[in-house]
């Protein structure tokens, strides 16, 4: 513990040189300053495309139909391949590690719905129960599509917030009829799926195809794979393509036939550029703080050979090489951690000020979190020790009599 007369002291030495300590100090606070930002604006980048992994789960894989571009046992290119709820089923049969899975049909893109003289055109969406774990979604109120829907072919629907507001303002949904394209389905929930796509309604898919086109046709469908890794998911995608290959008479290595998105893939692909990320800015950061504890011990170096005669004193007093030590490694670690420190806030607070502006689709909350301002604190102590070790052993095994010649 420092008594006041060494705090004086300390203060005084650093007062003596306020433009060489001011510069010094600047070396140190920029480097912590832009770590800050920079480490901010990773963050910022990085829960943006997190954000757009929302929508769905990253353990899924998705299917789309294609057009095939390579001829196969007597067939020609260019055949459009239809999926139908005998493909759906075929692969949650054969393919194993699915959790869950649902299909799809796009009856309509838009359409118009209304409900007691509110109308509004939303996206009508054909599915299975499983969408509600592929698209990440929150119930609000109600529930979601269950098989029994499917198996009665039930005109039932579930309903976004923001069709609950606009059509049935004040009015509890649950339990009341929607007019779809003429035809009446009972709402039985509410849902909000992270701001993805508001202006929606899901119905049964089996609805759907009784209703509407009378077949089984589906566009696409996808499923959750628990917690495979990247390796399995792609064992999964190549079993696929090679069952839907053999059902439809394509050439399972034909990317053009079907399109598959690896959920499970491009997320850690994602990860994995996030680190090297992160860890390029932590290299920078640290480099330029190397620079600033340079400068910090180069003038704690001149600050003990100005100080020598009083060094000598002091040992000649009685002062252990401890205390010396100490001393100087305290005033060390006091410039370092106040120019750090403020290099710190003001990231920190330019972070905040910048955050409310700068949002979008794949940048959104660009902020310092409280591991990183920890992270920085350390890196401050440790820096200004480091930078004070050298001049401190130095004033260390200054001798008296060697300081008390000194002119």
């Amino acid at each position: 513990m420092f008594d006041l007369d060494k705090w004086q002291e300390i203060f005084s030495t650093i007062k003596k040189n306020k433009l060489r300590t001011f510069l010094t100090g600047f070396s140190v606070f920029w480097g912590i300053f832009m770590l800050i930002i920079l480490l901010g604006a990773g963050n910022g980048l990085e829960n943006g495309v997190n954000k757009q992994f929302e929508a769905d789960a990253t353990n899924s894989i998705w299917i789309y139909r294609g057009q095939t571009s390579i001829p196969y046992k007597g067939f020609k290119p260019g055949r459009r391949i239809i999926f139908t709820n005998e493909d759906y089923e075929t692969t949650k049969r054969e393919i194993k590690g699915i959790e869950h899975i649902s299909s799809r049909l796009n009856v309509w893109q838009e359409t118009t719905l209304s409900y007691k003289g509110e109308y509004g055109t939303y996206s009508i969406v054909t599915v299975h129960p499983g969408t509600k774990y592929l698209e990440n979604m929150t119930m609000l109120s109600g529930r979601f599509l269950n098989e029994l829907d499917l198996a009665k072919t039930r005109k039932v629907a579930v309903i976004s917030k923001l069709v609950q507001d606009a059509l049935f303002k004040d009015v509890d949904p649950i339990g009341e009829y929607l007019n779809v394209n003429g035809i009446a389905f009972k709402v039985i929930g509410t849902f909000d799926d992270h701001e993805r796509d508001m202006t929606r309604i899901y119905i049964p898919i089996s609805t759907a195809q009784k209703v509407y086109t009378g077949d089984n046709e589906i566009h696409n469908y996808s499923f959750t794979t628990k917690t495979a890794s990247v390796e399995e998911s792609l064992e999964m995608v190549e079993k696929v393509r090679a069952l839907l290959g053999a059902r439809h008479k394509f050439d399972k290595n034909d990317r053009r036939a079907i399109h598959i998105n690896n959920n499970v893939e491009e997320y850690k692909k994602f990860q994995d550029l996030f680190a090297g990320i992160k860890l390029f800015i932590w290299i920078i950061g640290i480099g330029t703080i190397i620079a600033g504890i340079v400068g910090v011990s180069n003038i704690m170096v001149i600050v003990v050979k100005e100080r020598t005669k009083e060094i000598g004193i002091r040992k000649a007093i009685g002062a252990t090489p401890g205390s010396i030590i100490g001393l100087i490694i305290f005033e060390s670690v006091l410039i370092t951690g106040f120019a750090g420190y403020i290099g710190l806030v003001l990231g920190v607070g330019l972070l905040e000020l910048l955050s409310p502006h700068v949002q979008s689709d794949f940048f959104t909350n660009p902020e310092a979190n409280f591991q990183i301002a920890v992270g920085a604190t350390i890196l401050l102590v440790v820096a200004g020790t480091i930078a004070g070790i050298i001049p401190a052993r130095n004033a260390a095994k200054i001798k008296p009599i060697v300081a008390l010649r000194d002119e």
